[in-house]
Formats: structure tokens, sequence, C-alpha cells
């Protein structure tokens, strides 16, 4: 399994080979809208952006918590945050953690700079880049791909191409 967030469309897809040992292209086993920075891409500290490139997924956090479950240090409150949060005053991290560490020499600082895949109170928002570096998440879908994926499974970020017109 490999995880792949393409930031021009803002979807991440769960990417998953043939179990034979054939050279197959691998199918997506599950798709979800997300949002990446609206600070844009980079890798510098206190930038607010999102990373690009070659990740793991480091740790798992958050397992067995309640939807909406709000974490502050990686830690659960106790608290269920709101669904919604209509002011946009707030920004929680919530119901689950994918902390990420970056694999190549230009963002091997991600784990350092706190960069998840997490669940969000702006769900409204899913789809544009608003996020503050990390890939925000619909709370449901992030607690789905958690149980989906292990620590250690390779998550990639980047824009790809955009298709040659003629």
């Amino acid at each position: 399994m490999k995880i792949r967030v393409d930031v021009r469309r803002q979807v991440l897809e769960l990417l998953e080979w043939p179990s034979d040992d054939t050279a197959e292209a691998p199918r997506v086993r599950a798709s979800y809208p997300v949002s990446t920075s609206g600070y844009g891409l980079g890798t510098e500290p206190g930038s607010l952006k999102t990373p690009t490139g070659r990740f793991r997924i480091a740790r798992k956090i958050g397992g067995g918590t309640p939807l909406g479950a709000v974490f502050k240090g990686r830690r659960f409150t106790g608290q269920i945050g709101p669904r919604r949060d209509p002011h946009g005053e707030e920004d929680l991290i919530q119901t689950r953690i994918l902390w990420l560490d970056g694999l190549d020499p230009d963002n091997a600082n991600t784990r350092e700079r706190y960069i998840y895949i997490h669940g969000t109170n702006h769900e409204e928002s899913i789809g544009t880049p608003c996020s503050h570096g990390c890939v925000r998440m619909r709370n449901a879908e992030i607690a789905e791909l958690f149980d989906l994926v292990i620590p250690g499974t390779e998550v990639e970020i980047g824009a790809p191409p955009a298709p040659v017109r003629s």
C-alpha cells in the first residue's frame, strides 16, 4: 500500500498493488478529498506550507478515540470538538493523526515541523487548499484511512504535471 496526495486535485488516494508478482499498475483502493496548505508548497520551517516528495508514516496516533476527538501536542484532550467551526477561529487536530517523516533531503525536517494527515473541524473547506501545512481530511475518512495503513506506509505528496494539450 501507498498513499498519494495530489495537491493540484486536492485528493488523497490509497494505492494497492496486486498480491501476485505481476508488474500491473496499482489500483486505487480508496480516494478522499483533502485540504493541503493555503500557503502553498514548501519545506521551510515556520512557513505553514505543505512539504512535497516522499514520506513514510512515522506514527499513528489516536486509535480507539471517538470521531471528533481533539488532540493537543498529539495527546487526546478528552474533548470532542465541533464538527464545524463557523467562525473559523480555531484549527483543531481531530480524530486521528498520521505523523509524517520525510524521506528526501529537502523534506527531512517534516517530522520536526509536525506535519500530519489528520481530521479537522473545518470539514466544509475540504477540497480547497487552506490548511496550515498538514493534510486535512474529514473525520470519518481519516478514521477509515487510519485503519487501513500501518507505520512505515509510504506517502507521496506532490502536484503531477498538468496534462499536455495539443
